[in-house]
């Protein structure tokens, strides 16, 4: 299997694209391809130790800037690192794709160079989150899509659910839109014209709305919203998993009894704060593209490019775009036969 990553790609680039996929190479088994300035990625390597059996470098001399318009990656960066490793995904000269750069531009190169599963409205970010009980929840939409219609909010659902049963092996997972109470009738006309489709919809388990205080609960395995409300949730996730990690840390180290109290709960305090580790999940897969396209988080270390790369593999060993086309279409009979 060969994963192309984007090796300018994010905060510590190319070092930790580099690392990652040396280490990906190493213990995933796959055949690695960088893109990016070909002297430059071979230097760093060279300087930093890291072996390149299994490693292939793709000249792109340009780097697409974080605060450039997404839609120039397609001309006037068409030659930078993002959109070369896309476009030979797109011609099958590799089996997935991982980059940690700019999300408004992955989304572009995703739904113009990959390409949309046939039938999709719009590919949409899917985010994995803890929850209670060693478990996770699938966030999506997560940012991709601010303005949504009542529809998209289905394919989110078709494509959210597909996912969560190929990567995590539950079948039918619980499907929950998120709104302000469990009533049909709250939320916004969004919400509220969502509902009945979500219901109706083929070979989803849908369980109705989710209030936001019951994700991290369990609540559902799917999440559906819009990309505003996502993003909101996340965010407002990831804050709160650095305060209450910080703020447990803190109690501990406050004088020498809980210093002692930490030494014995030190592989347990451990296990928690990996489950809130985005470093351990990798990346969010960016849905409704025919190959699989993988969202790094822009401070990603080695690690962190080695689990999404991983991630990435998991999406094309159990075909999680087939799965997705697979649902959009039993979707769009069923519409047909309601008409």
């Amino acid at each position: 299997m060969r994963i192309i990553i984007d090796g300018m790609g994010g905060d510590f680039a190319p070092l930790e694209p580099l690392r990652g996929a040396a280490e990906a190479v190493r213990e995933l088994g796959v055949e690695m391809i960088v893109t990016g300035g070909e002297a430059k990625l071979r230097a760093c390597a060279g300087e930093n130790g890291i072996p390149l059996d299994g490693i292939t470098f793709v000249d792109a001399p340009r780097v697409i800037p974080m605060e450039a318009e997404p839609t120039s990656l397609l001309k006037e960066y068409s030659d930078c690192s993002m959109a070369v490793g896309m476009k030979m995904v797109a011609d099958g000269e590799g089996d997935a794709f991982v980059s940690a750069g700019s999300t408004g531009a992955l989304l572009v190169g995703a739904t113009f160079l990959v390409k949309r599963i046939k039938g999709v409205k719009r590919p949409a970010i899917g985010t994995m989150i803890p929850a209670q009980g060693g478990r996770f929840y699938l966030l999506c939409d997560a940012g991709a899509n601010h303005d949504c219609r009542p529809e998209m909010l289905t394919q989110f659902a078709v494509m959210g659910s597909a996912y969560y049963e190929k990567i995590i092996g539950t079948e039918r997972p619980r499907v929950g839109l998120i709104n302000i109470g469990a009533e049909e009738t709250k939320g916004t006309e969004l919400q509220v014209a969502a509902l009945p489709l979500l219901k109706n919809l083929p070979g989803i388990h849908f369980i109705g709305n989710v209030e936001a205080r019951d994700l991290p609960l369990g609540g559902c395995d799917v999440a559906v919203c819009d990309g505003f409300t996502g993003n909101i949730v996340l965010k407002l996730t990831e804050g709160m998993g650095k305060f209450i990690g910080g703020a447990v840390k803190e109690v501990l180290m406050h004088n020498l009894k809980t210093k002692l109290g930490a030494l014995l709960i030190a592989s347990e305090f451990g296990a928690f704060k990996k489950t809130l580790d985005y470093k351990e999940t990798g990346g969010a897969p960016i849905l409704g593209v025919t190959r699989p396209v993988i969202k790094a988080h822009g401070s990603s270390d080695a690690r962190a490019f080695k689990n999404a790369i991983r991630q990435a593999k998991s999406c094309v060993e159990r075909d999680v775009s087939g799965a997705i086309e697979a649902g959009v279409a039993r979707q769009k009979a069923a519409a047909r036969e309601n008409v």
